[in-house]
């Protein structure tokens, strides 16, 4: 069963081509729907995962997440007299819940994933092209600007904001780069290249590898 991993930074088309790439394959294509799960398996709400998916990068910001994780007096050890929502989420539970949803859907479908780490806990599956999406960031802007009838400033301060985040998760999480070529099989630079030509290359490009 053939299987699509993608991601990329913010206005370099990767959920855009995404779609294009399940639409030409006929499968699903995979975003927030393993938030709900991985939220479901955890009996925590959506807010939480996602907050994982966003760790802190700055050294306030890690400084303040540690001390979240404590557990107030009189919790136990293992927080055994608080709810189970009310635990703070710890690494690694988070990461298995995760890395079990990923598996698991490609183990049933051929489908395309945006993100979420994919591309490592999938690395040498058969039939799964890793792809990178990349472009600059003064494209990635005017698309934006253009999409979101946003501000240049704005903009320029989402971007930001999700490629700091994005860069820290797979930091934080896989111990890699995010940008390292190294962990994708195909890095397409959408500058110059439509996302619909760019998903009828991944699709090509899978057909080959498969």
């Amino acid at each position: 069963m053939p299987i699509v991993t993608i991601r990329g930074p913010l206005g370099s088309g990767a959920p855009e081509i995404g779609r294009g790439v399940a639409e030409l394959l006929h499968v699903d294509y995979v975003d927030r729907e393993i938030i709900a799960e991985v939220a479901v398996r955890l009996q925590r709400n959506e807010q939480d995962v996602i907050a994982k998916e966003m760790p802190p990068s700055s050294l306030l910001g890690r400084i303040a997440e540690a001390l979240d994780r404590g557990i107030p007096f009189g919790a136990g050890v293992e927080g055994a007299y608080l709810p189970t929502w009310e635990i703070p989420l710890d690494d690694r539970r988070y990461l298995q819940a995760l890395e079990s949803v990923v598996r698991e859907l490609a183990r049933s479908q051929s489908l395309v994933i945006l993100g979420r780490g994919s591309q490592f806990f999938l690395k040498g599956y058969p039939h799964t092209l890793h792809v990178l999406t990349v472009a600059p960031l003064k494209v990635r802007v005017k698309r934006l600007m253009e999409e979101r009838k946003s501000s240049q400033e704005a903009v320029e301060r989402e971007i930001a904001r999700f490629d700091s985040g994005s860069r820290e998760f797979i930091k934080r999480y896989f111990q890699a780069g995010w940008e390292d070529p190294i962990h994708y099989d195909l890095v397409l630079n959408t500058e110059n290249l439509s996302f619909q030509a760019a998903a009828s290359i991944i699709a090509h490009a899978l057909s080959i590898k498969a």
